[in-house]
């Protein structure tokens, strides 16, 4: 743990140059709700870029959350929803997704994590109600943390966040703190990531 680096938003890690022998990452994401009962799902879009460039799903089930616990090859498995109230598993984590670097299709350059309150919008829940909500990356097969990032208290009225995001490119993966929150549900969320329809 004393190796883990502490992202800020906007700030990014080259895991490949970092980890050259990184093949199977996790994903862990925690919060606490305190004495309140929010139900927070967290969801990864593998995507690849469109004829302008912008991030789209590969494919439907390439959108990976509490209904659709996989990708097709398996290469991004959901541990599946936690209602814990932030109890977390043996690591702390509140769910977590494993990611399998090189069974990913080629077309695949983006990986991007979120986390929405389910009805937040409905039951005026959002992230501002909160505390101690991180993402962090960890090699599969030691269990190592190679970088975390931990969100601010600057999102209240907030009920989606972009937490990071895993890209692909020339020199390997990288993994970016994103920290981009929206007054948004899940499903506006998965509207903006569906391919346009010919």
């Amino acid at each position: 743990m004393s190796n883990t680096i502490n992202l800020r938003k906007g700030e990014g890690i080259n895991l490949t140059k970092t980890k050259p022998s990184l093949k199977n990452i996790r994903v862990g994401l925690g919060w606490n709700e305190g004495n309140i009962n929010i139900d927070l799902d967290a969801s990864v879009f593998a995507c690849a870029l469109d004829r302008k460039s912008q991030p789209k799903i590969l494919t439907e089930r390439h959108f990976v959350f509490y209904n659709n616990l996989a990708t097709p090859n398996g290469s991004i498995v959901h541990s599946g929803d936690d209602r814990s109230g932030g109890d977390g598993d043996e690591n702390g984590d509140c769910e977590t997704i494993r990611i399998d670097l090189d069974k990913i299709e080629r077309e695949v350059t983006e990986l991007s994590f979120f986390v929405t309150i389910h009805e937040g919008i409905e039951k005026r829940q959002h992230f501002g109600m909160l505390s101690n909500a991180y993402i962090r990356i960890y090699d599969g097969n030691t269990n190592d943390t190679i970088c975390e990032y931990k969100l601010d208290n600057q999102y209240d009225k907030i009920t989606s966040v972009q937490f990071g995001s895993v890209i692909r490119d020339v020199n390997g993966w990288t993994f970016n703190a994103v920290g981009a929150g929206y007054k948004l549900g899940l499903g506006d969320i998965v509207n903006q990531y569906l391919p346009a329809t010919k």
